[in-house]
């Protein structure tokens, strides 16, 4: 008497690998769209959100001539004693917004120059600017003089 071994499945010699016995050659890449379909919705959303602040038309390096103006620019200027002119004449910060928009109503052009001198904080400044927004002036040139420092420390 002796112990027989039998084989499964038919005993062709043969083995069928079913289920999870095998390795798999295929890549699952579902997982990998959905995140990226995610990623993409998130910066859909947020990249609006990135721009805030007053909008102000930034200089080009390669600047070509000026247009010949219909009229003469709005200058508005900020003097070192805290002083706010509109061309030549002298305006109360108060009523600063409202003699803007009686400007704006008037004018075709919504462009202002902004001049500041330089011991002006900062904060100031943006107020300013601010008020020109909401005086109906949204295309703001900052003004400066030539030759002032680099970013490598020389002086131009």
């Amino acid at each position: 008497m002796g112990a027989q071994f039998i084989k499964k499945g038919g005993g062709t010699g043969r083995r069928r690998r079913r289920g999870g016995a095998g390795k798999m050659s295929e890549i699952n890449v579902t997982p990998f769209v959905d995140v990226m379909l995610v990623l993409l919705i998130i910066f859909m959303v947020a990249a609006p959100m990135l721009t805030v602040g007053v909008p102000v038309e930034l200089p080009r390096t390669a600047a070509g001539a000026l247009p010949a103006e219909q009229e003469e620019p709005l200058s508005v200027t900020l003097t070192a004693d805290g002083a706010v002119l509109i061309m030549s004449s002298e305006v109360d910060p108060d009523s600063l917004i409202p003699q803007l928009r009686a400007i704006a109503e008037q004018r075709r052009d919504n462009k202002v120059f902004l001049r500041a001198d330089g011991t002006i904080p900062y904060a100031r400044v943006v107020q300013v600017m601010g008020a020109l927004n909401t005086g109906g002036f949204n295309n703001i040139g900052l003004v400066t003089d030539q030759g002032g420092p680099r970013f490598d420390g020389t002086v131009n």
